[in-house]
Order: structure tokens, then sequence, then C-alpha cells
């Protein structure tokens, strides 16, 4: 029989994020998130991700001035706040070695601003990591995962704010002396090159509160910021604790060109310098030369402090994390080519590829070439800490969910995965499916768009019971994760798959 090898140490395991699932939003000293001012909005495309998550001033308000949950999702999620225990137990049945979760920085600081932290929320957080332990899962701990306090966007500049630094340095150290006995895996901001894409829910910048400004030089001040403060981490990390690592992470999307043409080619080549300029700076310690000349070609000048190019160099990443979900292509003239969506990122309809429900083409050889590109550029351990399937689950009358179409996304992203481990020399420490329960879609604020293995009886408008139920896809990779570091390669072929179907 013919195996796929992983280390013995390989953390397989599962990935969430605070304002997607805990709830509890204004219980035990919480202070308001930006998310908690992200409201599901069924009378927009749930696919038009720019419209759902653009929020004025106005909007804010609208949302400080409501205190309830019915339309704000993110502030009910999935009730992890109280639930945790047995929804870690769940998990852990699956034979996970990680549990990858995000800090909500206003539980922390409810303000942002505070000189002292909420006692509860580090004690709330202590207990999530001690009931990990009990079942011997590496927590991977991301500190800023789109749940930003608003204080900080209301009587603050966001991220734009060099203060912004500080009150985050301030944040991320008391939590890392807070669990460092028992987090050695953390990663300082959740996909920093989102900021480009939505700014608002990334970083908290409002486009009218920088009026007679031009709002992407806002931006890219505001990314800045948050490069200083990741590499401030991984510096304080290296110099306090030796045995911790602190990782850098991105969106990884694979991009195409929509045909041979060349000039599609380099249209493709261009873009994808853009995909690794935020890794490039995490990874490498500086700016590539190709972005500060894109930044000056448009005019935008940053606020860079001489001792931020030394920071930067210093605060390099131990590893480079990354969600993956799909591919795109593109080309120099798009009129006329169909277009669709990875996960927020617009590109070229590609005609070999299946797409999702909600228009993300599936493309698992793409995360195979992600792999590779990531590996050969840095020569750094790479994680895959995001890779799932949204779409709308049925649960049935007796409980169950046969949800074969995201065991075969899984199946399929998981065997080039093992495959690139063994043939293409990747050095890899783990792989997360997105998510655990099922939580608030980060991209359209909904229900209905499910990720996680388990069922959480709970719907758009936050109507439910909040029961679980474990799908198909839950005893699927609890199969697979009993194998170990050998995996039959007779396991990914789709016999198998429907032999394990019949046998649940």
């Amino acid at each position: 029989m013919k195996y796929y090898h992983t280390n013995s140490d390989f953390l397989w395991g599962v990935a969430t994020a605070a304002n997607q699932v805990e709830g509890g939003w204004n219980e035990d000293g919480k202070g308001m998130s930006i998310a908690d001012c992200l409201r599901y909005r069924p009378n927009i495309d749930s696919k038009d991700y720019k419209s759902i998550n653009t929020i004025d001033s106005q909007e804010i308000k609208c949302a400080i001035s409501d205190p309830s949950t019915k339309n704000w999702a993110k502030r009910h999620g999935v009730n992890f706040y109280h639930n945790y225990r047995d929804d870690i137990k769940q998990l852990a049945e699956t034979g996970i070695k990680a549990f990858r979760f995000s800090i909500s920085w206003a539980r922390i600081f409810p303000n942002g601003d505070d000189l002292e932290p909420n006692q509860a929320g580090l004690d709330y957080y202590l207990n999530v990591v001690k009931e990990l332990k009990k079942y011997n899962i590496q927590p991977i701990m991301t500190l800023s995962h789109y749940e930003m306090p608003l204080n900080l966007v209301l009587n603050y500049d966001s991220w734009y704010d060099r203060r912004i630094v500080d009150y985050f340095e301030r944040f991320a150290k008391t939590v890392i002396d807070y669990l460092h006995d028992y987090v050695k895996y953390w990663i300082p901001i959740n996909e920093i090159d989102s900021i480009i894409r939505h700014p608002f829910s990334s970083a908290g910048l409002v486009e009218d509160r920088f009026p007679n400004q031009n709002f992407e030089n806002v931006i890219y001040q505001a990314m800045h910021n948050q490069f200083v403060a990741s590499a401030k981490i991984v510096k304080y990390c290296h110099d306090n604790y030796s045995d911790l690592q602190v990782g850098c992470m991105i969106t990884r999307t694979m991009v195409y060109p929509y045909n041979s043409d060349p000039k599609n080619v380099l249209k493709a080549t261009e873009t994808m310098r853009d995909v690794y300029a935020f890794s490039d700076i995490q990874a490498r310690g500086s700016y590539p030369k190709f972005l500060l000349k894109e930044l000056k070609n448009k005019n935008i000048k940053l606020n860079i402090k001489k001792e931020d190019l030394e920071l930067l160099k210093e605060g390099t990443a131990d590893f480079i994390a990354f969600s993956y979900y799909s591919s795109v292509c593109t080309a120099y003239d798009t009129k006329g080519l169909k277009v669709t969506k990875a996960n927020r990122t617009v590109g070229v309809y590609n005609k070999y590829l299946e797409e999702s429900q909600w228009g993300w083409q599936i493309d698992p050889v793409g995360l195979r070439l992600s792999l590779i590109d990531l590996y050969d550029r840095y020569q750094k351990p790479l994680f895959i800490v995001e890779n799932g399937l949204g779409a709308e689950d049925k649960l049935t009358c007796d409980g169950k969910v046969h949800d074969d179409y995201r065991i075969s996304y899984l199946n399929d992203h998981i065997k080039e995965m093992l495959i690139s481990i063994q043939d293409d020399g990747i050095e890899l420490m783990g792989y997360c499916i997105w998510g655990t329960t099922d939580m608030i879609s980060a991209s359209s604020n909904q229900m209905s768009k499910r990720y996680g293995l388990i069922y959480v009886d709970l719907d758009d408008n936050g109507n439910g019971s909040y029961r679980r139920f474990k799908k198909d896809s839950y005893y699927w990779y609890q199969n697979l994760l009993s194998y170990g570091s050998e995996i039959p390669v007779s396991l990914f072929n789709g016999e198998a798959i429907e032999q394990r179907k019949i046998s649940i």
C-alpha cells in the first residue's frame, strides 16, 4: 500500500476568529469592536462583499444606538463564549492537534487605550487555552483578526494614527505575558494585506473621517503602521520568550493569466507581485523595490521613520501563515469576460474550474502551486491556517448534515498538500480547516454561508436553538486523522470517499 507521509509533529487542526464565533459582545467588561458595527444585509446580494462591508460614520452611529443583536450577527456569533468547553471537546474528538483562534482586543482593553487590562477577559482566554491543553491541542493565537476596539475609530484615526501602534503593542505584550506558558505559536495580524480590500473591517478606516485626504494614502500608511506593530511583537517574543514562534499571515489567492497572450501573462505577474509585496516586508524585513516604485507612481507618501526600517529588519517572521480558498484569472482587458470572486478578490472566470455557491472557484492544484511559490521565495516554514468551503448546509430531520461537497473540497486540497510535502520538498508546519463549528461569515455577515465541521442551529436573522450537530465532514476528518503520519493514498480517491459516506 502506498502512503503520504507527514512529520509526527505536523499540526492538523481547525481555525476560527473571535468576532465570528464568540458572541458575548457586551459581557464581562468587553468593549464594542468594529465587528459589532457590521450587520447582516438581506437586501444586498451576499456576493457583493464591498457593499456589505462599506461602513460610513452614519452606520457607526446606527450601530452604537442599537443595543440589540438581531441585525448585528457578529454580536451573537454562535455563543462560543459560553460554549467553548463543549465545542473544544467535540473538536478534540476528531484528533486535531491545533486550534487557531483569535483574541478580541476589546475584551482585553475595552477602549483600546485603557491603562489596565480587563482581568475577566484575560482569564477567559486563559481558561480557553487550558481547555485546549487538557486535550493536548496546540493553540495558534491570532492577536488581531478584524476586531479592533471601536473607540480607536471614534477618538483616533484608527491604524492611520501612529499611537495605535503603541496601544496594540501594550495589548499584545499583555496577552503574551499572560498566556506564553500555554501558547507557542503567535500571529500578530490576520491577513495583513486585507486592508487594501476592506479597510474598515480590517483596520477600522472610515473614508468620510478623512476629508480632503487621499484615502489610498491613508490605507497604505495604516498598513505600514501595522507592519511596524507586527515587527515589534516578533522582536518582543524573540527577546523575552525564545521558545515562542511568531509568524506573519497573508491572504493567498493564486492568480493565472486568462490565456497565453503575453499581455495577460504580464498582468498576472503584476498582480502576483502585489500578492507577494506584503509578505515580502514581513519575511524579508524591507519594502520591495517594486512596491516603493508603485507608491511613488501613485504619489503615495508614507511617513516611515528610520527606526521603522530597523525594526522591520529585526522583526522578521519565523514562519509564513496563509489562507487559501480559491484562485482567479486576470486579463489586461476584462471587457466582456465573466467576473468571479475569491476571498473578496475580483478576477476573471476560469473555465477549467468549478465554483462554490458564492462564486469562489475551486482549485486544489492552486494550493500546491502556492506552497511551491511561497517556499521557493522565502525558504521559511509555511503554515496553512485557513482552507475550507462556504456552502448552504441542510440539517435533516434525524440531525444529520450530508456535506459531500465539503468532503470533496477538503479531500482534493489536502491531497495536493500532501503531494507537495512529499514531492516538492515543502517545509509545512500544519494545516487548519476553516472552520470549527459553523460561524458568522466574515465576508457576508450571514450564517447560511457555513464552513464548520459542526452544524449550529442558527439562521441569518439570529433565530435558532444554537444546538450543535456533527456533519459528515466531521467524521471524514476524524477518519483521516486516525491514520497519524502515514495516510494511505487510496483514502483520497473517489471510491474511498463513497465508501466513507456509506459507513457514516
